[in-house]
């Protein structure tokens, strides 16, 4: 299983780079984010969406309330965010089996809480607190999706 590991030490390096991993991404794929509340996950995201053009980066924000966002412009986005679901009934009533009638990238925080059958490659990010505004990243790319693995990363 391929497996990159970075360190950021802000939230613009953190955004940077979801842009670098935007970059490498392919539809249709599952992009699960795991970690602490305040990890990082939707600065991440802010890069991921605004890395792939289907939004500017200040108008990601985290779907926390809504639970789910969608950004349509050069491809479909749709920024999911579990945090707040309990059960199976709670995941069913998102509708979120509608996502995969088209590729996509489908972007999931809490993705520990999807508990949805897809056949869809999946990308899996975790990130975690690594003192003040420092994150340690680890990406696994089981499915061989991402396009180029990144030169520039660095190892924790």
């Amino acid at each position: 299983m391929p497996e990159e590991k970075w360190e950021t030490s802000s939230a613009e390096e953190t955004t940077e780079l979801g842009r670098q991993i935007a970059s490498r991404l392919r539809a249709p794929v599952l992009v699960f984010l795991t970690g602490e509340l305040g990890a990082g996950k939707t600065t991440l995201t802010k890069g991921i969406i605004s890395g792939l053009g289907a939004a500017r980066e200040e108008d990601v924000t985290s779907p926390t309330f809504t639970l789910v966002h969608v950004f349509h412009n050069h491809q479909t986005v749709y920024h999911v965010d579990l945090y707040r679901i309990t059960n199976f009934h709670d995941l069913e009533t998102l509708g979120l089996e509608d996502v995969f009638d088209r590729p996509a990238v489908v972007i999931v925080e809490w993705a520990e809480k999807f508990t949805l059958r897809a056949d869809w490659p999946v990308v899996r990010i975790h990130l975690e607190h690594a003192g003040e505004d420092q994150r340690r990243i680890r990406l696994e790319d089981s499915a061989g999706v991402l396009a180029v693995k990144d030169p520039r990363q660095e190892k924790y």
